[in-house]
């Protein structure tokens, strides 16, 4: 079985540490840890592909990350989708959250967009909101800052002394959504 697991978020180097860009840090982490390297592919995506498991009960998992704005990312999602015979309840998006704690991760399957645009195009682009979600806590922002520019800002000081383990559980998420089900790493990860 082939998983698609995607990880939202605005391409370019000025973007790369932001908190909107927390998914993309996810497929990074994956890719690092299983020792391969994204690579461009013909659907505006970069990707690269590992087996999770052995034998009969390994599966095909494909990493990716849009090369388009977080607002325009479903179409090339979709693209890869249809390329690789990927059905909307095998793909995995990673993405921020402000509406719970940072560093803490929720899962679920379906929902709402809660206003992100990434969720909304992919919802857009697919037809509906059907697909697997690791939504990755950023928090609010403090005081009368504008959350559209909180999540394009890097984390700060305090946060990063724990960024590098939350990418890392972020990416433990998601091979045990895919290895053990929703409801094994809802209980394991939803803190």
């Amino acid at each position: 079985m082939t998983w698609l697991v995607v990880g939202l978020g605005n391409p370019g180097d000025q973007y790369a540490a932001t908190r909107h860009n927390i998914g993309q840090m996810v497929i990074d982490e994956l890719a690092k840890k299983n020792s391969i390297k994204l690579s461009s592919h013909k659907s505006r995506t970069d990707i690269a592909a590992y087996k999770l498991g052995v034998g009969v009960d390994a599966h095909s998992i494909i990493l990716a990350k849009s090369k388009s704005y977080m607002n325009e990312t479903g179409g090339p999602i979709k693209a890869l989708a249809n390329f690789y015979s990927v059905q909307p309840e095998n793909i995995i998006v990673l993405h921020d959250e402000l509406d719970i704690p940072f560093a803490a991760i929720r899962s679920k399957i379906a929902g709402g967009d809660n206003g992100h645009n990434g969720l909304k195009s992919m919802t857009s682009a697919f037809d509906g909101p059907d697909y697997y979600r690791i939504r990755l806590g950023i928090g609010r922002p403090m005081g009368q800052q504008d959350p559209a520019d909180f999540v394009l800002k890097a984390f700060s000081k305090v946060e990063q002394k724990d960024l590098a383990e939350f990418i890392d559980r972020g990416a433990y998420a998601v091979e045990s959504l895919i290895s053990n089900g929703l409801e094994l790493t809802q209980q394991n990860f939803n803190s």
